[in-house]
């Protein structure tokens, strides 16, 4: 307890100065609680020592009960040692014995089989020397057997003895087995009855030998069956590619004849599958040197006759043997291509061709279940397709070279017969030629997808590159050309595409027709690159194809573009032969508006009608790109501009606009039309923002052409001076001081305020760079743009006066190129 605590306790105790005569009292039972906590603290000392005293007794009792353990422990294990010893002098003797007994046993044993193995021995050499084929294949499996007994006895030399007289006796075997088996098929099974029976015995015994044996019968036994073949089919008369088909009849013949014969072989050897192969590897080296030894080329007709008949054949034996169970159904495949989303397929269509795949496939699993295979056929069979037929690839170039041909002479028929028009009710606008030439390239195809499907097919698919390659140019050369020669030189016409109504057509039509060929051949290419072979199947590429007819496709589009632009060759002269100059007042809009206006709505619905969205968005793109620049340089080309003249030619501006704007709605196709009308505002915008330059005021002309048309050229901005009706003097001073300042206004750090008029692009802001002077002399952009827009609508002249009562004037009206001005 600390000092303040005391104070506190004796200030509680002690309050007033009253009760300080509870001293006494209070300290008397404090001396009386300190005698009785000394008293406790005496009687747990006095406890702790004697707790002290009793812990070293017990340890020390506990350690001498461990040391009483460790005694009997080492007690019990001398006495288990010393039974162990006892034990094992007891059984000394009786191990001896068991020794003993194990021993005797294994010798008689192997006595005994060695009695057995003597006895079978000799009674094999028996039956050998007999040709009791049935009773020698049973004993050659009981000598195996005892032989294996043995194995471990092989330096012994009464083993060694027995081992190769086993050896002899089965040599001496196989010797009769191949013996007789020499007269099967020389007629001797006809007229020896038991013969038959005889060699189907000595199948068991060859069954019995090692496998070699086996191997080795069936393959002289195939080699002989197929000496005759060879004999017959290597003379001059039958060594011939036309007599191909006489070989698989040979073959087929003799399975046939000796079916019954043959069943003496069981049906694990496979004797008819392995001479099958034989056959097949024989006929193959045959036919090679055939084609090889050709002085000429090989008749198509006579090799494609063969290579039909070959696949026949192969395909016979895949069915009979199994093996080479890929499908053949290249058909389906083939079908599909020009098939699309165009056709017009329905859903009844697409479920009807699905329901017809699922019951081949189903068909095709009855049959496999069926078991209508050769059961004599290994599980792995051999692939026997291409086994003879693959001879043929390195020599099939003479089809290749007939099929180009020939779709070479089909595509010129084609184009002669074309009409270049489309059929009433026709729904996909494409050429008949296109379609047409399709259709023979998916029957080429099919003969030789159903011929081969390895080098041959990837070459055929080269010529069909080059057959479509030939339509593209063809396609092309349709397409109108512009006038050449020192005529058309002469004329101004040189370049120049004129185009009717039906050449728009025509040129549509080929649009769709390379459309249709650029799909068509992409769905050629994946067609093809499910049926070749694996190892061509990444090579399979008709991209260069595609790249040619989206080629005809670019120019037929901006072939269309330049033959409108042809038929606005005179509406743009006629723009440059109005008195621009001498034009009292503003009226309605001008002829060659009207005419611009005529030429479109002539054209555009059908172009709408006939080409594609994204293809007639393309054209509207192209055309734009054109008639805008067009518009803004033919301003350039009139001599002279008057005030009045500027209004007018700024209403035909809006007029035009507002014509080309309509021309989405006018084809009837809209899904690009915002796009399409950023781009013709962006384009017309210029030519409007050249006519507010012209419109302004001489001492401003040059800050309101830098602000509008900030991209200017000087010798442009000369040309602008020319309209106005400047003379050279008055030029002069304005050139030099456009020169001085600068094609561009520079901008001023502060953003401008917003205003009405047409903003040029967006540049960056630049720190302010110029002088206090200077900024007397050149007006700020904001007041340029102001004026630019005042004068856009026409209220800085006196001459405006007339406009502004003429658009009054047209608020009241419905319709009119004016109501249209103000609507737009």
């Amino acid at each position: 307890m600390d000092k303040s605590s005391a104070l506190e306790y004796i200030n509680q105790m002690f309050p007033t100065e009253a009760s300080l005569s509870g001293v006494e009292p209070l300290m008397q039972k404090i001396h009386n609680e300190i005698r009785k906590v000394d008293g406790e603290i005496l009687a747990a000392v006095r406890q702790q020592s004697n707790s002290g005293t009793k812990a070293k007794e017990d340890l020390a009792a506990a350690t001498r009960a461990v040391e009483e353990l460790m005694y009997k422990i080492r007690e019990i294990k001398t006495k288990a040692e010393q039974s162990e010893t006892m034990v094992q002098e007891i059984c000394r003797d009786i191990k001896k014995l068991d020794f003993a007994k194990k021993h005797i046993t294994t010798t008689i044993t192997a006595l005994h089989r060695l009695t057995m193995l003597v006895s079978a021995v000799e009674q094999l050499q028996v039956m050998a020397s007999k040709r009791q084929y049935k009773e020698c294949a049973a004993q050659l499996e009981a000598v195996n057997q005892l032989c294996s007994h043995f194995e471990a006895y092989r330096d012994v030399p009464k083993i060694t003895e027995l081992r190769e007289k086993f050896k002899n006796i089965k040599q001496i075997l196989k010797s009769h087995v191949f013996s007789d088996f020499s007269s099967l098929g020389t007629g001797k099974e006809t007229e020896e009855t038991n013969l038959l029976q005889q060699l189907s015995d000595a199948c068991l015994v060859v069954n019995a030998l090692e496998p070699s044996v086996r191997e080795e019968l069936v393959n002289n036994f195939c080699s002989r069956e197929l000496t005759s073949y060879e004999q017959i089919f290597e003379g001059a008369e039958l060594a011939k590619l036309d007599k191909t088909e006489r070989r698989y009849a040979w073959i087929k013949r003799r399975i046939r004849t000796n079916e019954e014969i043959w069943k003496i072989f069981p049906s694990s050897w496979h004797v008819p599958y392995r001479l099958c192969i034989q056959f097949c590897k024989k006929t193959r080296k045959q036919l090679e040197e055939i084609l090889n030894n050709m002085m000429e080329k090989p008749d198509v007709g006579t090799l494609l006759l063969a290579l039909q008949r070959t696949l026949e054949f192969e395909d016979e034996l895949a069915e009979k043997f199994g093996g080479g169970a890929q499908s053949r159904e290249v058909g389906n495949d083939i079908e599909e291509i020009g098939k699309g989303e165009s056709t017009g397929q329905n859903v009844s269509d697409i479920r009807k061709k699905y329901e017809k795949k699922l019951a081949a496939h189903q068909e095709n699993s009855t049959e496999e279940m069926g078991g209508n295979k050769d059961l004599s056929a290994p599980a792995a069979g051999f692939n026997f397709r291409g086994i003879i037929s693959s001879c043929f690839e390195p020599h099939l170039t003479v089809y290749i070279e007939l099929e180009e041909k020939t779709l070479m002479e089909n595509l010129e028929k084609l184009i002669q017969e074309e009409t270049w028009d489309i059929e009433e009710g026709s729904q996909n606008n494409v050429l008949s030629s296109s379609m047409q030439l399709f259709l023979i390239i998916k029957r080429s195809l099919k003969r030789c997808s159903a011929l081969t499907k390895s080098q041959t097919l990837y070459n055929l698919l080269k010529v069909f590159q080059r057959v479509l390659k030939a339509y593209a140019t063809k396609l092309f050369a349709r397409l109108p050309k512009g006038g050449t020669g020192i005529v058309a030189a002469a004329t101004g016409m040189d370049g120049q595409i004129k185009t009717s109504d039906r050449d728009e057509r025509v040129i549509c039509y080929i649009v769709n027709s390379a459309e249709y060929c650029h799909k068509t051949s992409g769905e050629l290419a994946e067609s093809v690159s499910k049926i070749i072979d694996s190892q061509f199947a990444d090579m399979v590429d008709m991209s260069e194809v595609q790249d040619e007819f989206s080629a005809v496709i670019t120019k037929s589009l901006v072939t269309l573009v330049h033959g409108l632009e042809t038929k606005f060759d005179a509406e743009m002269a006629a723009m440059t032969r109005v008195p621009w100059g001498t034009l009292e007042n503003v009226g309605d809009q001008s002829e060659y508006v009207n005419g611009i206006n005529m030429i479109l709505t002539s054209s555009i619905p059908v172009l709408g009608t006939l080409l594609s969205p994204v293809y007639f968005q393309f054209f509207l793109d192209k055309l734009a790109s054109s008639l805008g620049p067009r518009f803004y340089a033919n301003i350039f080309k009139c001599k002279h501009i008057s005030e009045t003249g500027a209004q007018q030619m700024l209403l035909d501006t809006q007029a035009v606009k507002t014509i080309l704007l309509e021309i989405p709605s006018l084809g009837r196709q809209t899904s690009g039309a915002a796009s399409y009308s950023k781009f013709v505002s962006r384009e017309m915008s210029k030519a409007e923002a050249l006519l507010k330059v012209i419109l302004s005021p001489i001492d401003s002309v040059a800050d309101t052409y830098r602000a509008l048309l900030p991209e200017g050229t000087p010798m442009e901005f000369q040309r602008i001076l020319e309209l106005k009706g400047l003379k050279k003097a008055d030029q002069q001073s304005i050139l030099d001081d456009f020169n001085k300042h600068g094609p561009r206004i520079t901008h001023p750090s502060i953003a401008p305020p917003a205003v009405t008029a047409i903003q040029p692009a967006p540049t960056a802001p630049v720190a302010p760079l110029i002088s206090s002077t200077s900024l007397g002399l050149i007006a700020s952009r904001e007041d340029v743009l102001t004026r630019a827009a005042a004068l856009g609508r026409g209220a800085a002249t006196t001459g405006f006066k007339r406009f502004l009562a003429l658009t009054e004037a047209a608020k009241d009206r419905k319709d009119g190129p004016f109501r249209k001005l103000f609507n737009a």
